[in-house]
């Protein structure tokens, strides 16, 4: 109630140029607020804001509408930590102080399968615009951290996000549904991915129509102990389009870039471009898959088939890698025009066969180890430009 108490009182100001919500040191234990249109909620450094574990302390939500239920099990989820819903120009930072989920009772119902809703994020704002989260550390998300959903003009910089290797399904940052998004200068450390890109399951995604663009992911590290440190999908009904990954350093990991798709989805993922990555101790290095992922019901359309075509690989250095790469596309929609320039990638001796291709075509230049045949044919990759080592489309 003091949380929200506060942020009523400073509602009164949004016409006055907005207001400033100081945390002061100490740590707060809080069942989940919303924020306002104007605010900049800080957290000074020792202030730790520290989620309620008892799930009576959290409200049960609608699901969104791109995944027409909720997506751990059917039915509502758990209303986030900090929520924002139709917001404008909000600010959630601060001197490095925490924000806490507190998520091992959530992980342990997740586990167990003894879930009544889906599991709450620390941060979720939906259809807001203008949002910076920046200089805070989150520790033990439930599920993920940081969730912009239908929202445009997010930055999100400097900001440390960790949960223990064994936390189940956690995720960092999920740009979901979302357009003008940047992401930079952050250290993410997680159970399953770091930082994934998603637009909607199946048919809710298909007839919420929203992509996932524009979205520019710069100078971090990440971790991602049993999924990929960057993915894509595997909800993208919506589509994901227009993303530039560059100056990327990701390590001890799963899996470092996966493209998940299967059939059912529709959507697309095109015009990618991923530059300038340096992995070492990653099991499988370049990953996309058609074969990954469930349905929200039975309703789905098994003809909505999905588009991955023109992503572009360039410029990256792995060490202690034992998959080089493994492309298994749809034989009804093969993956197309993936192009591979000037990676390095030092495998181990766990894996005599370093790529996996099966129903994928594309093209590769200066690529060691040797790719398989498929990313060897010209393709329309000849439509990409490269100029100074940088990658432009035509």
């Amino acid at each position: 109630m003091a949380f929200q108490n506060a942020i009523f009182y400073l509602k009164s100001f949004a016409d006055k140029g907005g207001a400033q919500l100081y945390v002061p040191p100490g740590t707060w234990l809080t069942q989940s607020f919303n924020l306002t249109s104007h605010l900049t909620l800080f957290l000074e450094k020792g202030a730790v804001i520290l989620g309620s574990q008892d799930p009576f302390h959290w409200e049960v939500v609608d699901p969104l509408p791109s995944y027409g239920r909720g997506v751990e099990v059917p039915g509502g989820r758990y209303q986030s930590l900090i929520n924002g819903n139709m917001l404008h120009d909000v600010v959630i930072t601060g001197n490095n102080g925490n924000i806490d989920g507190m998520g091992f009772a959530w992980w342990e119902l997740f586990s167990s399968h003894s879930l009544n809703y889906s599991r709450p994020h620390l941060i979720e704002l939906v259809a807001s615009d203008h949002v910076v989260v920046s200089n805070l550390t989150f520790l033990n998300a439930p599920a993920y951290s940081i969730h912009p959903v239908y929202c445009s003009n997010v930055h999100i910089h400097n900001v440390s996000i960790s949960a223990p290797p064994e936390s189940p399904n956690t995720v960092g940052i999920v740009p979901d549904s979302s357009d003008h998004v940047c992401i930079e200068d952050c250290v993410i450390a997680t159970g399953y991915d770091a930082i994934s890109l998603k637009s909607g399951w199946d048919e809710y995604g298909i007839a919420y129509g929203r992509p996932t663009e524009n979205v520019h992911i710069r100078r971090v590290h990440l971790q991602a102990s049993s999924g990929s440190t960057i993915a894509f999908g595997s909800d993208m009904s919506g589509g994901i389009s227009n993303i530039l990954v560059e100056n990327v350093h990701l390590y001890n990991s799963k899996s470092g870039i996966e493209f998940r798709t299967m059939r059912g989805r529709g959507g697309y993922m095109k015009e990618i471009i991923i530059s300038d990555i340096e992995m070492e101790n990653i099991y499988t290095a370049i990953a996309a898959t058609g074969y990954c992922g469930s349905h929200p019901d039975d309703k789905f359309d098994p003809n909505a088939l999905p588009l991955l075509d023109h992503i572009i690989l360039q410029d990256m250095i792995g060490t202690n890698i034992t998959i080089a790469g493994s492309f298994a596309g749809l034989q009804e929609s093969p993956f197309t025009n993936i192009c591979l320039s000037n990676i390095t990638l030092s495998t181990n001796s766990v894996s005599s066969i370093p790529w996996e291709c099966s129903n994928v075509s594309g093209f590769s230049d200066y690529v060691l180890p040797k790719p398989c045949p498929d990313l060897e044919t010209l393709s329309n990759c000849l439509s990409l430009l490269i100029i100074k080592g940088k990658t432009a489309v035509m």
